[in-house]
């Protein structure tokens, strides 16, 4: 967390950047586990100073800001990092911004409670060398099914595990995981190599479903409120989970059976044992 919709959603709360120029950066003081910058500060700041926003686009669960200057920068949220252009919920755990001029924005933020993330402006061959295949697959919301078959239909993992792996199909997280799962009426635990071929349609199906619908309601905030869109305001997608954290709730797809909690890879996941036999 954040996963993919919540980051698509920073994405796009920050659109208004475009062709801006940085006027200034700043690396925000925090009596709190710093974050990674790279390269590091200040030489990360002076080398933002004065260019130009081209595009604002999503790599996986990383919000990339190109530049005219044939760079990026690439904010990477990991637990409990926001993208934010309003007020953040505490100054304490802002850690960057930059002013910008000449566009609808006059800022950008990061903010980063645990201070897991990372602030890194990387040139084309950098971000290609880290986030091009074979290091990052096919973004899950534009993957085709046949790809999405042709990369996970060889391991032996559970499948919920398998969607995890974000060299194979990037973007997918704990939480969508279950979610998508359900939906597509598989059980997690299914060895991935021993899925059908209607199964895949299924899941291929689900897997944009789901993501599209968390998008819509731009992303889940959990009960421990620290997601937040770019205006520092909850998502709405967490009061539409089927399973996802519903541990002995009844299944809203067969209403009979209640939502199961079990462990996989050190992560929890929820299913129907009904509905995902």
């Amino acid at each position: 967390m954040p996963e993919l919709p919540e980051v698509e959603t920073m994405r796009r709360g920050i659109l208004g950047a475009v062709g801006g120029v940085i006027d200034s950066a700043t690396c925000c003081p925090s009596p709190r586990r710093p974050i990674r910058f790279e390269p590091p500060w200040p030489a990360l700041g002076q080398r933002l100073q004065g260019r130009t926003i081209r595009a604002i686009d999503r790599l996986g669960k990383r919000v990339v800001v190109r530049l005219d200057s044939d760079e990026a920068l690439v904010f990477e949220p990991r637990m409990t990092g926001l993208v934010l252009v309003d007020e953040p919920p505490s100054r304490e755990h802002l850690r960057f911004e930059m002013r910008l001029t000449g566009c609808s924005l006059t800022c950008v933020r990061y903010w980063d409670q645990r201070g897991l993330g990372s602030v890194s402006l990387l040139t084309n061959t950098q971000l290609a060398a880290r986030l091009g295949p074979p290091k990052l697959g096919p973004d899950a919301l534009a993957v085709e099914a046949s790809v999405l078959r042709d990369r996970l239909r060889a391991s032996r993992r559970a499948i919920k595990v398998a969607l995890l792996d974000q060299r194979a199909v990037a973007g997918v997280g704990n939480l969508y995981a279950s979610e998508i799962l359900h939906v597509a009426a598989i059980h997690p635990r299914r060895s991935a190599d021993r899925l059908t071929r209607q199964q895949w349609r299924s899941l291929h199906a689900a897997l944009h479903a789901v993501l599209e619908e968390a998008i819509r309601f731009e992303g889940s905030t959990l009960s421990d409120g620290t997601y937040r869109n770019a205006l520092n305001q909850s998502g709405g997608y967490q009061n539409h989970h089927r399973v996802y954290d519903r541990e002995g709730e009844t299944c809203p797809r067969c209403g009979d059976a209640t939502v199961k909690r079990i462990v996989q890879a050190q992560r929890s996941t929820f299913f129907c044992g009904r509905c995902q036999r």
